[in-house]
């Protein structure tokens, strides 16, 4: 049997929940502690998932020599100066999807990655779902030639609140964070970063200060395209659709889940460990902190989205 990991979890929010879940059909894998952003918030937290430490301090509970590895879920601000901490003190992080929101801060996290030599790698989760590894599969095979990548993400959040519909202390970022997704997943499926990138925002929030709605626009070397809008203001079912237009077919992934272009189930269950994206995600982490080799979406790997993101910023 593999020796327990250790494992602090950074926040106490809707996505630490998601990874508090994962983390417990995963063998030899242990939270010891948690770090919120709220006292109260955070105490509750560890108090329902039976987490022995819990605290506001990640430094305090980096100090703890039971602890191998961290998992920021915490606001996308911090990511960076807490990836960077988290490395410096010696240990393993996974770092929700951004690792920055900006190209300069996502430059510094890879160079702390490779001054220290410990594994770090970025919830870039669109890989790791049962939906996405099908289709790439199949383009990796040459059985699928991408044409078109149709996606969409539509919240509604006129107020400053996460998914849990809590008060949030920060405001979030449609670019830098929800874009990401897409833009990363463009990239990966067709192994190319884009030979054309360009963005265009509409108004912004008169409080929340952010732009509300955006679309964005791609065309990777080999000519396919990708397009994406997103809005914090559609009043509707949330979330992200990807269509996949193709030469010898269309298929529409939603999260875990894919159909064909008429609607027709597509079975998933055979292409990983689990159905759960995250936890594949989380699964291929821990296996790479193991096995000492650089997991699939290395802070390195992930840098040339980092990139095309912050090309997009320019054009906005």
């Amino acid at each position: 049997m593999a020796q327990r990991m250790g494992v602090v979890i950074a926040g106490e929010g809707a996505i630490a929940r998601r990874h508090m879940a994962a983390l417990g059909r995963i063998d030899d894998v242990e939270v010891v502690g948690v770090a919120g952003g709220d006292a109260t918030g955070t105490a509750a937290f560890a108090a329902e998932f039976g987490i022995p430490r819990h605290g506001t301090d990640l430094g305090d509970a980096l100090d703890d020599p039971g602890v191998d590895a961290a998992i920021l879920a915490s606001p996308t601000p911090l990511h960076a100066a807490q990836a960077i901490a988290v490395m410096e003190a010696g240990k393993h992080v996974l770092i929700e999807i951004p690792m920055a929101d900006s190209l300069a801060d996502s430059e510094a996290v890879v160079a702390a990655q490779q001054r220290t030599g410990v594994t770090a790698m970025v919830c870039h989760t669109r890989r790791f779902n049962p939906s996405h590894q099908w289709v790439h599969r199949r383009i990796d095979s040459g059985e699928l030639t991408l044409q078109h990548l149709v996606a969409s993400t539509f919240f509604l959040r006129r107020e400053n609140k996460n998914a849990l519909g809590q008060p949030r202390s920060w405001t979030d970022h449609l670019l830098w964070h929800h874009a990401c997704h897409t833009v990363d997943l463009f990239l990966h499926q067709t192994g190319q970063a884009p030979a054309s990138a360009w963005a265009q925002q509409g108004p912004p929030h008169p409080e929340l200060g952010i732009a509300m709605d955006m679309t964005v626009g791609l065309k990777a070397p080999s000519g396919a395209l990708c397009t994406l809008a997103l809005s914090f203001n559609n009043d509707g079912p949330f979330g992200t659709t990807f269509r996949y237009i193709g030469d010898t077919g269309t298929y529409i992934a939603r999260y875990d889940d894919l159909v064909d272009g008429h609607d027709k189930p597509i079975d998933v269950s055979g292409v990983d460990v689990s159905l759960d994206g995250i936890e594949n995600q989380d699964r291929e982490f821990f296996a790479a902190v193991r096995e000492g080799r650089e997991p699939a979406a290395s802070v390195a790997r992930c840098l040339p989205t980092m990139r095309a993101l912050h090309r997009l910023e320019q054009s906005l």
